[in-house]
C-alpha cells in the first residue's frame, strides 16, 4: 500500500460514524497479524466487526456507504498484503509510528501496535491456548510494550519478559515486532516448500504521531 492510501485509511478509520469507535491504523495493522496468525483461517466475518469498533458493534444502517466500502476495500488490501508476507516469511514495514514524548521508550511507542495484536488474540485465543513453548520468547517480545501491572495474571510470561534486553531506538522496536511477528508463524502456520527467506530488514514510518 502506498503513503497516500494509508493516509486515506486513517482518515476513514477517524470518520466512522458514532457511535462505533474504530480501531486506529497502527492497531488495525497489529490486530491483522494477530487474526493471521491464527492456527486455523478466521472468516472475514468473524474479525470484521472488531476492525470498526472496539466492541464489535454493527455498522449504522445507511450511514455512509461509500466510505464504508472504501474502508473495507482498504482494511482488506493490508490484510492480503501481510497475508502474503506471513506466508512467505517476508520482512514488511509495520505500522508503527514515531510518538513526540521523550518519557516513552522505543517499546512503549509499539504499544498502540501491539493493543490491536492483543485485541485479535483476546477474540480469537486459539493461539494462546497452543502449549507449545516456541511461542513463548516472541509473545514476550511483543507484550513487553505492557505495563506489567497489565499482564498480573501472566507471570510465566512476565518471568520471560524480565530476561529480555529492551530495544534501543524505534528501528529494533519496529524489527522485533516483525521477528515476532515471523517466528509465531512457524509454529502457527508452518512453511514446507522451502525455507524461509528473510532478506531485507523491515522500516518504520517516520510520521510523528501526537504525544501520549
Amino acid at each position: 500500500m502506498t503513503d497516500a492510501e494509508v493516509a486515506e485509511l486513517d482518515t476513514l478509520l477517524a470518520r466512522v460514524p458514532p457511535p462505533l469507535d474504530a480501531l486506529d491504523t497502527c492497531a488495525l495493522d497489529g490486530f491483522l497479524c494477530g487474526v493471521l496468525l491464527q492456527p486455523k483461517t478466521i472468516a472475514l466475518e468473524r474479525w470484521w466487526p472488531w476492525v470498526v469498533d472496539v466492541d464489535a458493534r454493527p455498522w449504522p444502517a445507511g450511514a455512509d456507504p461509500q466510505g464504508l466500502a472504501s474502508l473495507h476495500r482498504l482494511v482488506l488490501r493490508r490484510h492480503a498484503e501481510l497475508d502474503r508476507c506471513i506466508e512467505t516469511r517476508q520482512w514488511f514495514d509495520p505500522w508503527v509510528y514515531e510518538i513526540d514524548d521523550p518519557t516513552l521508550t522505543a517499546a512503549q511507542m509499539t504499544l498502540p501496535w501491539v493493543a490491536g495484536f492483543a485485541t485479535a488474540m483476546d477474540q480469537f485465543p486459539e493461539l494462546m491456548a497452543l502449549e507449545e513453548p516456541a511461542l513463548m520468547e516472541p509473545l514476550a517480545v511483543l507484550y513487553a510494550a505492557f505495563d506489567p501491572q497489565d499482564l498480573e495474571e501472566a507471570d510465566e510470561l512476565l518471568a520471560l519478559i524480565d530476561t529480555l534486553e529492551p530495544p534501543a531506538t524505534l528501528s529494533e522496536a519496529t524489527e522485533d515486532l516483525v521477528r515476532s511477528v515471523l517466528l509465531l508463524a512457524d509454529v502457527t502456520r508452518p512453511v514446507r516448500a522451502r525455507p524461509a527467506s528473510r532478506s531485507g530488514r523491515p522500516r518504520h514510518h517516520n510520521r510523528r504521531g501526537p504525544a501520549a
